[in-house]
């Protein structure tokens, strides 16, 4: 398999997409679909990096003491100790 350029998460969605419709075709010998289920892979574990870095970033509204809108870090669960 040939080294692939960095894909974003869109690029990364429509490529998982191919390969489960070839994949469900089932016309694809097995060795071409086991190359294809390691490519898809690990495109799942780089689309879920993606979506844990996004969010990290992700802020959440609250209101402040005197009701005004604020800003505050989004954190998990396990982040905040709670799990």
């Amino acid at each position: 398999m040939a080294e692939q350029k960095e894909m974003n998460f869109e690029q990364s969605i429509a490529r998982l997409e191919e390969i489960v419709h070839t994949m469900e075709q089932g016309e694809v010998p097995l060795a071409d679909s086991l190359k294809l289920f390691e490519e898809g892979t690990k495109l799942v574990s780089s689309c879920a990096a993606f979506l844990d870095n996004a969010e990290q970033k992700v802020v959440k509204l609250v209101k402040s003491a005197d009701g005004s809108p604020g800003e505050e870090p989004f954190f998990t669960a396990d982040e905040d100790g709670l799990v």
